[in-house]
């Protein structure tokens, strides 16, 4: 028995009445360079599309604190206006990874046009006064997520290679701030 269109578009709005989704298909996003990073992407006015590390050697990975809460520096990096975005970010309370820039596209988040050609930026949601948002769970994820980033480039995991946004030539950032703790993240990248 053939279906018609019409039938096909009536049994498609029975099921949206009975509560089913019209969310675009999983296969839609593209892959996450991370296994297990949610796909957040930031607005294509906020980043250089690229094809590292073809065009641009990867060799570095920068540290960052949002100095805001996860949504709203997700939003943030989705306004235009901005002109700024991070290649993932790392939520506090549980170490819920976002990526928001494809790792071969040139990410805003090192305010140094070289720093951002040839780095991968990590923001991690908190301030960089208050210590109580560097978690157990988001220092564990962000470590892993760098681990995974410096093996894929060929990065030597190390403080010459994994720096704060404050030790990017030229930087008016102080993040990740006094109260990172390097000795622990460092331990953890290298475990």
């Amino acid at each position: 028995m053939s279906i018609s269109r019409r039938n096909l578009m009536l049994a498609g709005a029975g099921a949206l009445a009975a509560g089913a989704s019209l969310a675009t298909p999983a296969s839609a996003a593209p892959a996450v360079d991370y296994p297990g990073a949610e796909w957040i992407p930031a607005t294509p006015s906020n980043y250089t599309a690229a094809n590292r590390p073809s065009t641009y050697q990867i060799n570095v990975v920068v540290i960052h604190v949002t100095q805001e809460y996860f949504h709203d520096a997700v939003a943030i990096f989705q306004n235009p206006a901005r002109k700024v975005s991070s290649h993932y970010l790392v939520r506090s309370g549980d170490g819920h990874i976002a990526q928001l820039v494809r790792e071969k596209d040139v990410g805003w988040h090192a305010g140094n046009w070289n720093y951002n050609t040839r780095s991968i930026g990590i923001e991690h949601e908190g301030w960089v006064d208050q210590p109580q948002w560097f978690t157990q769970q988001m220092f564990a994820a962000s470590a892993a997520l760098t681990r995974a980033i410096c093996t894929k480039y060929n990065i030597p995991k190390d403080r010459g290679h994994i720096i704060g946004h404050n030790e990017v030539p030229g930087a008016t950032h102080t993040d990740p701030g006094p109260l990172w703790d390097w000795t622990r993240y460092m331990r953890l990248v290298n475990n």
